[in-house]
């Protein structure tokens, strides 16, 4: 007997008898790793800003903690979407981009912003609520990142 009970056949199975569709496997997966808090905006700022550094993504990105940055970080390195690259030093410097998998993430990420500034950026809803809503700005995270990469006077 499965975890599910005796008679169970999987949802699958269930859905084609009744003519349900199916959630793919694949996409359900893609959407629950973009998904992931804090996921999307930095795979935002990575698509905007090329290769960073954790720092640099740390101040586009905020009320972001450095330890949920790096975990995420090392989620999308691990399926493949992000690449760390270290430089030796002094000092190491270590900088993330997307790989060819990441950066083909990126017209998919677009239209899900064309459909937030379409259906959220308003703030009315369709049972006719209103509310504030945030927003990610472009013009913001990048004038964090120059602002960043300036470099400091003595």
């Amino acid at each position: 007997m499965g975890p599910q009970g005796p008679g169970y056949r999987g949802r699958a199975a269930a859905g084609e008898e009744h003519g349900v569709p199916e959630c793919c496997p694949l996409y359900h997966r893609a959407v629950e790793l973009i998904g992931r808090r804090w996921t999307g905006a930095i795979l935002e700022v990575l698509v905007q800003g090329g290769s960073l550094r954790f720092s640099q993504i740390a101040v586009a990105v905020t009320d972001l903690s450095d330890r949920m940055l790096s975990d995420r970080l090392k989620e999308l390195e691990a399926y493949g979407v992000v690449r760390r690259t270290v430089f030796p030093g002094p000092p190491v410097r270590v900088e993330y981009s997307l790989t060819r998998k990441g950066e083909d993430l990126a017209p998919a990420l677009a239209e899900l912003k064309r459909w937030a500034r379409a259906w959220l950026a308003t703030g009315v809803f369709e049972n006719g609520n209103t509310g504030s809503v945030s927003h990610f700005s472009v013009a913001t995270v990048s004038t964090r990142i120059a602002d960043r990469t300036q470099p400091t006077a003595p």
